[in-house]
């Protein structure tokens, strides 16, 4: 029975190890997927799993644990970074600079009722613990490997921040959701007039695309060609297609515009209305069935020698005769303008004869297996410059030691960039939401189990006979009193609408299950855009914020 024995308890064996994570992991995820009124922890139950595994004796050597552990954090927020970067900046725009205004105060407000609490107990807690609590109030589980690589830098031989973390997590889902449900109710919220109110507003679905047939009538335009048409205008617009005497032709900026063409145009929702007023009246044509047969095909963007090309600079128009009406990046329809910056898994509309749209198809690739296979050289070109510049030592004045990004702060940061920039280093940063999906999943679980294990000998001692009921109260202080703040401030003065509102306070606390519960009872995309919205920043300031304060603080 040696074998057994060494399969079941020998920290140093391949075999206990690979065992022991499988066994963690695949009843953690498992179990993670039980619903208690509607409600589920997900993936993180892996933590819990973990702790209990850890609580009667599994365990895995030390430096195997710590390696699997920082790994997968690595992986983890890498891929986080990678998914967030096309939208970090543009968040920031219009609307959103109030929402992300409201997140990074419900950060910072997090941050001071836990530090209130920290010198409230005069001594009784630690400060790393308080950092732990403060993570699993919020569920952000990257934060918590950022503050425990924090403590690697300061050589921390305390208790274990998980376990903190930890009693925090559960009622810190709770208290996520519960605020949403208390705002509604403070608020008298009523459904319907939300969603009158977000039909009525200015979003997102007015910059999409807007297809129109309008008839020429206006005769100051008369014999004008296109370009001196859109500079009369001064509104961006695109023409694929001009019926001019019964005969369909693809007009370039030469091609004139005389009282009775038929054009079919492609502009943002916004400037439809002012288009139509300056050229003429919408009609209805067939232009399937004219006599210059036209098709319109989504072309798939797959040769790295394109990213980063401007659609202008392609000269589709005039080299193939052919008309590139809109771009779908990510799900959404972009406007085809000539200094849209053209990426690697992009699929462009593109109107035109047959054999002219197939050679565009040539150019571009469409070959959809190319997509299928991870850019393995970006994710490890992107991991190598995060770990360097998350190594690099920063200097601040009053703190003993110099701050580093550290293993989480450094790759996301790089992550970011290159999700963002990467393309004017012709690197492909394309993957499936399959493949990034798959990768940050793994880095997950390989963290949350190392971490789970590490804690678990102590974790019950800390609950029953140490402060773990309290730091369940600490934990729902830190959850429940900012979010209830921010949320009254956000619709009782910036009148944000709740839909979008529940979003924010999921996005604010990076919480998947408060997402999805928002999503099931809003029966729209609203919650999801106010999520996607502020999650980019907030993610990186939550990552940043715990190590910041252990290394100012300590």
């Amino acid at each position: 029975m040696d074998w057994l024995n060494s399969l079941l308890w020998d920290p140093s064996s391949v075999a206990h190890i690979v065992f022991l994570y499988s066994f963690v992991i695949a009843a953690g995820v498992m179990l993670g997927k039980l619903k208690v009124a509607g409600i589920s922890l997900g993936v993180t139950f892996v933590l819990f799993m973990g702790i209990l595994a850890g609580h009667f004796g599994f365990t895995v050597s030390t430096p195997i644990l710590h390696f699997l552990r920082e790994f997968g954090l690595t992986l983890f927020v890498f891929c986080i970074g990678l998914q967030v970067g096309p939208s970090f900046f543009s968040s920031f725009k219009k609307g959103g600079m109030t929402l992300n205004l409201l997140a990074v105060l419900i950060v910072v407000l997090n941050i001071a009722v836990a530090l209130t609490i920290y010198f409230a107990a005069n001594g009784r807690v630690e400060l790393p613990m308080v950092i732990g609590i403060l993570y699993g109030a919020v569920t952000n589980t990257p934060g918590l490997g950022a503050a425990q690589e924090a403590l690697n830098q300061l050589q921390y031989t305390g208790d274990p921040i998980a376990l903190g973390y930890a009693c925090a997590y559960p009622l810190g889902v709770l208290g996520i959701i519960g605020s949403i449900i208390a705002i509604r109710y403070i608020f008298r919220v009523d459904f319907a007039k939300e969603e009158a109110a977000l039909r009525d507003t200015e979003g997102e679905e007015k910059q999409k695309p807007h297809l129109m047939t309008l008839e020429v009538r206006n005769e100051s335009i008369d014999g004008k060609r296109l370009l001196q048409v859109k500079e009369f205008l001064g509104r961006p617009f695109v023409c694929t297609r001009i019926r001019h005497e019964g005969h369909v032709s693809i007009p370039d900026q030469n091609t004139p515009f005389h009282i009775g063409d038929q054009l079919y145009m492609v502009c943002s929702e916004e400037d439809a209305e002012a288009i139509a007023a300056f050229i003429g009246r919408q009609v209805e044509v067939d232009w399937e069935h004219q006599d210059m047969p036209m098709v319109s095909r989504r072309i798939l963007i797959t040769k790295s020698d394109i990213n980063g090309k401007k659609l202008g600079d392609m000269h589709f128009r005039s080299t193939y005769g052919v008309t590139v009406t809109r771009v779908n990046r990510s799900g959404m329809d972009l406007f085809a303008a000539p200094n849209l910056t053209l990426q690697v898994g992009d699929r462009v509309m593109v109107v035109g004869q047959q054999d002219a749209v197939n050679g565009v198809a040539l150019v571009l690739g469409n070959q959809l297996k190319r997509l299928d296979t991870p850019n393995i050289v970006t994710i490890f070109i992107g991991l190598f410059l995060g770990i360097l510049v998350g190594s690099l030592p920063i200097s601040f004045p009053g703190m003993p030691t110099p701050v580093k990004l550290g293993l989480a702060g450094g790759p996301l940061v790089v992550a970011i960039l290159i999700g963002r920039f990467g393309y004017k280093l012709k690197l492909v940063t394309y993957t499936t939401m399959s493949a990034n999906l798959m990768l940050r999943e793994i880095g997950l679980v390989l963290f949350l189990a190392s971490v789970g294990i590490d804690a678990g000998g102590q974790f019950v001692q800390t609950v029953l006979q140490g402060d773990g009921l309290l730091y369940v109260l600490w934990g729902f202080l830190i959850t429940v009193i900012p979010l209830l703040i921010v949320g009254c401030l956000a619709r009782g003065y910036f009148k944000v609408n709740y839909f979008i509102l529940m979003g924010l306070i999921g996005g604010a606390t990076t919480d998947p299950p408060a997402l999805a519960y928002s999503n099931q009872v809003a029966g729209n995309t609203a919650p999801s855009v106010g999520y996607s919205t502020v999650y980019p920043l907030t993610m990186f300031l939550r990552i940043l914020a715990g190590q910041m304060i252990l290394l100012a603080m300590m």
